[in-house]
C-alpha cells in the first residue's frame, strides 16, 4: 500500500512539525509513505473565498500529483473535507473519482483502512478535544449533539489509545472555535469572542492541552491563549499519538 502523504499549506509554514509527526506515526506502523515535493494549495482558500473557478487550476494539480497513490493522507479534517465534496467542480475523471474516494484524514486512515487498536504513545496530560467543524460535521469524524445518535468520535478513540492521557468532559464539545478560514479575517470580532468561550470551556476543566484534528483550529486558539497569556498548550493529535511530549 502506496501512501501520499498531503501537509496543508499552514502547517508546512508555521507548524512543520505536525508534519513530521504525522510521517514519523504512518511509519511506525508499517506504511511505505511519500511526500511529493510538488504539491501546493489543495485550493480551499481561493474557493471559501469566492474564487472557486481560479483554485480549478489547483484541484487539477493536486489531482495530477496524487492520483498514482493507494490513498492520500492528510492531518486535517478541513483539507480532506475540500478535496472530497469540493473537487466536484471539475471534470470527474477516472483519476479525479479516485483521489476524491482515498483522500482521508489521519482518524480516518488509521481506524478504517490500517484498523489500529494500540499504539505506542505515552501522554500523562489532561486533554481537551477541539472537534473542528469541516471534520465533525462534514467528514463524520464523530457525532453532533444535535443529532439524536449513540456519541462517537474517532478522534476520542484515538486519543484514548495513549498511556496516562486524562481526557475531559467539556461543556459544549463541539462548538466553532470562530476561526472558519477568511471568517477570522472578516469577522474577527466574533471570531475572537467565539474562540475565548472555547478556551474558557477548557480552562474550566483544568486543562493543560488542547488537542484537535485539524491545526488551523489550533493556531486560532493558540493566538487567543498567547495573547492572554495562559498556561494552556496546543497540540495536534498526530503529535499526542506520535508521543510528542509539551
Amino acid at each position: 500500500m502506496k501512501i501520499g502523504l498531503f501537509i496543508p499549506c499552514y502547517v508546512d509554514q508555521f507548524y512543520p512539525q505536525v508534519g513530521i509527526a504525522t510521517l514519523e506515526l504512518l511509519e511506525k506502523l508499517g506504511c511505505q509513505v511519500e511526500y511529493p515535493t510538488g504539491q501546493t494549495c489543495c485550493g480551499q482558500p481561493m474557493a471559501n473565498t469566492g474564487c472557486e473557478r481560479d483554485a480549478k487550476a489547483s484541484y487539477q494539480h493536486f489531482v495530477r500529483l496524487f492520483h498514482p497513490y493507494d490513498y492520500v493522507v492528510a492531518p486535517s479534517g478541513s483539507c480532506t473535507y475540500h478535496v472530497r465534496k469540493h473537487y466536484d467542480i471539475i471534470e470527474q475523471t477516472g483519476e479525479v473519482q479516485k483521489v476524491r474516494e482515498k483522500t482521508l484524514d489521519l482518524s480516518e486512515f488509521l481506524l478504517d483502512v490500517l484498523k489500529v487498536k494500540a499504539l505506542d504513545s505515552l501522554f500523562p496530560h489532561r486533554v481537551g478535544l477541539h472537534q473542528s467543524c469541516h471534520g465533525l460535521r462534514g467528514l463524520r469524524l464523530g457525532t453532533g449533539s444535535e443529532r439524536v445518535l449513540e456519541q462517537q468520535s474517532k478522534l476520542h478513540t484515538l486519543l484514548r489509545m495513549a498511556k496516562g492521557i486524562e481526557l475531559v468532559e467539556l461543556g459544549r464539545p463541539d462548538e466553532c472555535c470562530g476561526f472558519g478560514g477568511t471568517f477570522a479575517i472578516n469577522e474577527t470580532a466574533i471570531s475572537v469572542k467565539m474562540g475565548k468561550g472555547r478556551i474558557a470551556d477548557h480552562e474550566s476543566q483544568g486543562v493543560e492541552v488542547i488537542t484537535a484534528g485539524d491545526m488551523s483550529c489550533l493556531m486560532h486558539l493558540e493566538g487567543i491563549i498567547r495573547r492572554q497569556k495562559k498556561k494552556i498548550k496546543v497540540k495536534h493529535i498526530a503529535e499526542i499519538l506520535n508521543g510528542t511530549t509539551i
